[in-house]
């Protein structure tokens, strides 16, 4: 990246309680099996991305809030219900194990859809690949391959009669901190939706 650049992307943060039932959920299957080709990410940072924006000038971060606010406007919150679990791309090649989204993804796409004018107007073309929401909770190493099928036979297994609730309230634009472990997200805006 630049010096001064950002590497940006556009979220639902997901609240405490539920954050705590995926870690619940999450430890569950790491007490059980939890191979060193799979990088768990950071619980503390779920969200359900909107929209990746990569790396983006600082001076560019104004606008991308009023892009946000735009495409809110008059969106009401709305429930999401997390359930399930899964792999991409498909359960037999783990590479991202997720957790699943019953309820809510209308109104996600909603926000997803309302987003792709204003951020076209910053530079950014709407996103071609459909979208699919959920949760990314792990990584695996190709070199591990069978670790990585273990582990999402697990998850799978353990998530299927899981689920939480919790209300979205918020659109956040979020920093992602690279490093040593795993990526952190810092919060740098936020826009309410509607009552």
């Amino acid at each position: 990246m630049a010096e001064g650049d950002l590497r940006l992307f556009i979220a639902v943060p997901i609240p405490p309680h539920a954050l705590g039932a995926c870690r619940g959920l999450v430890d569950g299957v790491r007490a059980h099996l939890s191979p060193p080709g799979v990088r768990w990410v950071r619980l503390d940072g779920l969200h359900v991305t909107l929209r990746f924006l990569g790396e983006t000038r600082s001076e560019q971060v104004e606008r991308v809030g009023a892009a946000m606010r735009d495409a809110a406007d008059g969106v009401p919150g709305f429930q999401v219900t997390l359930a399930g679990a899964g792999s991409f791309p498909d359960r037999r090649r783990p590479r991202t194990l997720w957790i699943g989204i019953e309820e809510g993804v209308e109104s996600l796409a909603t926000l997803v859809h309302r987003l792709d004018a204003p951020l076209e107007a910053l530079g950014w073309p709407p996103e071609q690949r459909p979208f699919r929401p959920h949760l990314t909770i792990a990584r695996t190493d190709a070199a591990h391959g069978g670790d990585g099928l273990a582990v999402a036979t697990e998850l799978v297994t353990a998530a299927r009669d899981w689920r939480v609730s919790f209300r979205a309230e918020t659109v956040t634009l979020y920093r992602s901190l690279l490093g040593a472990g795993p990526a952190r997200y810092e919060p740098i805006d936020e826009v309410g939706l509607a009552g």
